[in-house]
């Protein structure tokens, strides 16, 4: 038997938008290694209605365990402790020693920063935070706000609620004391493991896969697929038992779409920086349409200093030439937009930076300036190595950002196809 979770974020700026979650995936991820399945991630404001109906909703869904983030600061609006303490019947009271604790935080914050702020409105919001549902196990502050683990009151039913803050930082470093918490525990204890495995197809559309699934049947299979910028990823979630299963699915896979597997794991951003190290070898950028997306994309993993070199954000033909080498003359027969000025970029930005793999993007990126002959969404990119060159023409579908997005994934691919073969870009 599997355990089952539920959570709730709250906070309107998540719900509209202002500020991306990422407290619920990453809380998905840490249940579903623990064997814990997260049927359901809600997002509501900070409206005490919303919030109360969302616990609801998951309650009578019948979850082995709840979880809430955010809603626990000072200010008015911040009522996630009170609604959950309602919720499962339990009263509010003052935590003394929470109250000092939390006070001694808020006022080193102060002293270290110099702020200065009303006494009196200080203690209030101190206090309000030092107000817990009694019999809660109260979670020790990673910034200023506790956390909570509120088990039903004594006589009802139903899952222990985990009452986390929205401070990713927070959240996860108070995610340990989370789990050793006796109600936590006694929730968990039905779990069993739950494997998780990634396929990535590059070059196949999310038509032909399925036409491919429905020649077969794979019980105890949870695969869902995504296609993004150009990648299918397939990923597949089983219990022990189903393993072989599991592999029956691989071997369909392999026979059906062998051309277009490039990875059983590891994103072409881990085969890329992997493959550069491994072999020894360096890469250097030159970008126009994508300005320095590439280059900030390869040095996103720790170390990679030790193979990437440099990039140039040769927007203007005068970088072009100045900066990269790109000759006036092949600018002005061709355009900036060419098969030739993107292999000239790569040539440049490898000579210049003395790299080994040079790369190279030149493209429209819209909403304007695209010509019948170059529509916006025209991307021309080279890669080149000690092996020889990839170049590569398309036209990218998409607003200005996703043409941008998707020209720098296909950069990705052909670097790996040029340093590791498999599926061509």
């Amino acid at each position: 038997m599997v355990a089952r979770a539920g959570i709730v974020v709250t906070g309107t700026e998540v719900l509209t938008g202002r500020v991306s979650d990422r407290n619920g995936p990453w809380l998905a991820e840490q249940l579903r290694r623990m064997g814990v399945d997260v049927g359901t991630v809600l997002v509501v404001g900070d409206r005490p209605e919303d919030l109360r109906a969302a616990l609801g909703f998951l309650i009578a869904a019948g979850e082995d365990l709840l979880l809430t983030t955010g809603g626990l600061g000072p200010t008015a609006d911040d009522l996630t402790a009170e609604i959950v303490a309602e919720v499962q019947g339990r009263p509010m009271a003052l935590d003394p020693s929470l109250e000092r604790e939390i006070a001694g935080i808020v006022e080193g914050l102060m002293d270290g920063r110099r702020w200065r702020a009303d006494a009196e409105a200080t203690a209030a919001g101190v206090r309000k935070q030092a107000m817990v549902p009694a019999g809660a196990t109260v979670l020790p502050p990673v910034g200023t706000a506790p956390g909570l683990v509120v088990p039903p009151a004594e006589g009802r039913t139903g899952p222990a609620v985990v009452v986390l803050p929205g401070p990713p930082p927070e959240l996860q470093g108070m995610w340990p004391a989370a789990l050793a918490a006796e109600p936590v525990q006694q929730a968990l204890a039905a779990r069993s493991e739950l494997y998780q495995e990634t396929v990535r197809l590059w070059g196949t559309l999310e038509s032909q896969l399925a036409a491919t699934l429905r020649q077969h049947e794979f019980p105890g299979l949870e695969i869902t697929t995504c296609l993004r910028d150009g990648e299918l990823e397939i990923v597949t979630r089983y219990g022990p038992d189903a393993q072989p299963v599991y592999d029956r699915l691989m071997s369909v896979l392999r026979e059906a779409h062998g051309e277009q597997l490039f990875s059983t794991g590891p994103t072409v951003d881990d085969l890329v920086a992997d493959a550069l190290a491994g072999k020894g070898l360096t890469v250097a950028t030159a970008e126009s349409c994508t300005s320095g997306l590439l280059a900030a994309r390869l040095t996103e993993r720790a170390g990679s200093s030790a193979w990437v070199l440099g990039g140039v954000a040769s927007y203007a033909n005068s970088a072009k030439e100045n900066l990269v080498g790109v000759p006036a003359e092949m600018l002005a027969e061709h355009g900036a937009v060419s098969t030739q000025v993107a292999a000239a970029l790569a040539e440049g930005a490898r000579a210049r930076f003395g790299a080994d793999v040079g790369v190279g993007i030149t493209g429209i990126a819209g909403p304007g300036g695209g010509t019948p002959d170059k529509p916006v969404g025209t991307v021309h990119l080279c890669v080149i190595g000690p092996d020889g060159s990839r170049p590569s023409s398309v036209v990218l579908p998409g607003s200005r950002s996703a043409v941008r997005q998707r020209a720098v994934t296909l950069a990705m691919h052909m670097l790996r196809h040029l340093l590791l073969g498999g599926p061509p870009a």
